[in-house]
């Protein structure tokens, strides 16, 4: 048998994966048509967490994927009708974003020097020659995804899906264009969800002051130069200390700004904090706006998109805020008004994708309403009767309270319930070019809702572009053919299980469920889980700046991608945050070497008279009493496998099948056989040889679906009975299968 002493993963890697998309595997309809599954099986179904098509992949992406490839070879392989269907996200503000830096520092341009047009067209060129790169990126991981049904969040079917949505929501009346608190990012010149923003800890200075000597409330913050837009001090209506003041009206002079201010009594203050009384801005803060409207009070803007004051005729106007903020401390102090000043941790908020500091401000904008009741206008689901007064919250709420989706582990549950209560109208719409542009029309005073015009003159179409979160919202049903009715949407959805990290929890799975329960009536997947984040040794987030980011596939090219998976997996419980280093990885390439040359040695056994040999891969040898034994705790060990993935216990599966492999077969059972191939009777040496090949075997198709090269590979060697498939990847997982 002509294979080599040692396992090369770069020789074999890229060959392995060229069987696989060759076969037409990887495609449910090829796997009914070759007899793999049955058309009446039991559907499995996966959508790729769309990767930003703005570089590589990373470490994280490298355990989503490793995760939901092991989910679907693992149920290809029980039958059932699989399909995993990968996909690309535009990202929108991450890409745009890309490619004006890469303009700026190569051309000395910026998008409004370009113009629409020509920025889409490098934007696109960019996002392309990325899609291309990640996609080689994810061959490389192994990913048995079905190409054919590749989609792209901003291709002219997910466009389709988008603007019906869109419309459906609309009319529904939870798509609304309102004046609200938003975030804004002054350098990007747009605004960001709540997603987009990262707290940065940093030390600032809280300082206690009146607005003037003869105001009776002293109150406390980090950004005096808010307090110019100050409309309100609220206090907790039980506090004696301010209730003689509630309903009061006060004329003041902050720092040469004349200001009124008024009283309101609001539980949400906290007596016990700072002063126990609030300056309330309701135009640039998200708690002093919601302040602002249970009590009626004017919103007055003084800091604008520049992040500069805005008050006309002002000695503070077109200042940047620090500034400002430094003259009306100065200003406190002179005046004998500053109380105290005091050096605090804070977080400051920061656009992710240009690192600009977040400002709250007041802006005209499309939101999706998720506090106001509306018809529900489906039947198919449990929960929520057609045409019952709800809401989107309480609806994103009972899905997963009365189990019909499933988080794993469970614990993240309450995390989304405390979400989901605290959620607010979500803001859609970016002051971006790239993206899916909103359907809104206008002409005159009129606004029309769709993907096209009533008529091709006079309407204009709103410049803004939609969140991306909000294609991504649609991925589990948009993938699938919708808004048409194709055979894929009716057999697949609702997809299974989704994947991914506890860090977009929220921010896409809550999202995903609020769409698909309202556009479709149906509840996008059937289980959550949640994969932790991944640190170093030292249990560290990986990052560029500590110098510990692992390229995932830098590294599957000097130790094999199976190694790669197998150190991402063992260890990795859901929810839990995951170590990883080249010690680990190390750890499985040595592993990949055990199963080869354990390989090697059991081919070596093997009979070279055609006679024994069909004996042997047919299973028709007459076992001796001690290797029946040895089959059937095989088989005990391998149903125990299959419950642990079942309960999608990957990590417990992959370790068992390395204990067994490495410790059981290899180090006891290869090695009992020793005697009775070289010293026992023909019987016993046959029966000792049909116990390897059976337990090598059946191994190869436990380990494949965490390790698919190296047991593809090996399986190309094995001589085979007409049973057997030829490729690995489709044969019949070792215990019975009930789904056919």
């Amino acid at each position: 048998m002509n294979i080599s002493k040692h396992y090369d993963p770069k020789e074999t890697e890229k060959d392995v994966y060229s069987r696989w998309e060759e076969s037409g595997f990887f495609n449910p309809d090829t796997c009914i048509k070759e007899k793999k599954t049955s058309p009446s099986a039991s559907p499995f179904s996966i959508v790729l967490p769309p990767p930003n098509v703005t570089g590589v992949l990373h470490t994280g992406h490298a355990m989503v994927i490793t995760v939901e490839d092991i989910l679907t070879r693992f149920h290809r392989m029980k039958r059932y009708r699989t399909l995993w269907l990968p996909g690309t996200d535009h990202a929108a503000i991450a890409t745009q974003s890309k490619v004006e830096k890469m303009l700026l520092k190569e051309e000395k341009k910026s998008r409004h020097d370009l113009g629409r047009e020509e920025l889409l067209k490098r934007v696109n060129k960019f996002a392309e020659e990325s899609h291309d790169t990640i996609v080689g990126q994810i061959k490389k991981l192994g990913a048995s995804v079905d190409w054919e049904r590749e989609a792209y969040t901003l291709d002219k079917k997910r466009n389709v899906a988008v603007n019906t949505a869109f419309k459906m929501l609309y009319d529904l009346g939870l798509i609304y264009q309102g004046i609200r608190i938003i975030n804004w990012d002054p350098k990007g010149q747009t605004t960001v969800s709540d997603d987009e923003v990262v707290h940065e800890e940093a030390e600032g200075t809280l300082y206690t002051f009146y607005y003037e000597k003869d105001f009776p409330i002293p109150i406390a913050t980090t950004r005096p130069e808010t307090k110019l837009g100050d409309t309100a001090v609220a206090v907790n209506p039980t506090d004696k200390r301010y209730k003689k003041y509630i309903g009061q009206d006060f004329s003041v002079n902050f720092a040469g700004q004349p200001l009124k201010i008024k009283v309101v009594g609001d539980k949400a203050v906290d007596s016990n904090f700072g002063t126990g009384a609030l300056g309330v801005t309701p135009a640039h803060s998200f708690t002093d706006w919601e302040i602002a409207q249970r009590h009626g009070l004017e919103m007055k803007q003084v800091i604008n998109e520049y992040a500069k004051i805005n008050i006309p005729n002002s000695q503070f106007s077109n200042m940047k805020v620090e500034e400002a903020r430094k003259l009306i401390v100065e200003k406190l102090e002179r005046e004998k008004l500053l109380i105290k000043r005091e050096t605090v941790s804070q977080n400051i908020a920061k656009a992710e994708r240009t690192d600009g500091i977040i400002e709250p401000l007041p802006k005209l904008q499309w939101f999706v309403a998720v506090n106001k009741e509306f018809s529900f206008p489906h039947s198919s689901l449990p929960f929520v009767k057609k045409n019952e007064k709800t809401t989107l919250k309480k609806v994103m709420t009972l899905a997963v309270k009365e189990k019909h989706i499933s988080i794993i582990p469970r614990r993240f549950e309450k995390i989304y319930f405390h979400w989901i209560n605290n959620l607010r109208d979500w803001c859609i719409s970016r002051q971006i070019w790239f993206g899916h542009r909103i359907p809104a029309w206008y002409k005159n005073n009129e606004v029309f809702i769709g993907e096209e015009p009533p008529e091709k003159t006079k309407w204009e179409q709103d410049p803004d572009t939609l969140d991306t979160w909000f294609s991504s919202s649609l991925w589990t049903f948009s993938t699938l053919g919708w808004p048409e009715k194709t055979p894929d949407l009716k057999n697949y959805h609702p997809t299974t299980v989704l994947n991914t990290g506890y860090d977009i929890l929220f921010f896409w799975v809550a999202r995903m469920i609020l769409m698909t329960t309202t556009v479709l009536g149906e509840i996008p997947f059937r289980y959550v889980y949640i994969s932790g984040l991944i640190r170093d040794e030292k249990g560290r987030k990986m990052s560029k700046s500590l110098g510990n980011s692992l390229d995932p596939i830098e590294i599957a090219d000097r130790y094999g991608t199976d190694a790669l998976r197998m150190s991402l997996i063992i260890g990795a419980a859901p929810g839990n945050d995951v170590r990883i280093s080249e010690e680990k990885i190390k750890a499985q390439k040595h592993f990949a070497n055990k199963i080869w040359n354990a390989s090697r040695f059991v081919f070596s056994t093997l009979p070279e008279n055609k006679e024994d040999l069909e004996k042997i891969i047919s299973h028709k040898v007459a076992l001796v009493k001690k290797d029946k034994e040895k089959q059937k705790d095989f088989l005990k060990y391998a149903k125990d496998v299959t419950k642990e993935i079942e309960k999608f216990h990957l990590y417990l599966a992959a370790e068992k099948i390395y204990h067994y492999f490495w410790h059981t077969f290899a180090d006891v059972i290869i090695e009992e056989s020793k005697k009775s191939i070289n010293e026992g009777s023909d019987e016993e040496r046959l029966s000792a040889i049909q116990t390897l090949y059976y337990i090598l075997t059946e191994q190869l198709k436990m380990l494949h679906p965490f390790m698919p090269f190296i047991t593809e590979e090996i399986w190309s060697f094995i001589p085979k009975s007409k049973k057997h498939e030829d490729l690995l990847m489709v044969e019949n997982w070792p215990v019975d299968n009930k789904h056919n």
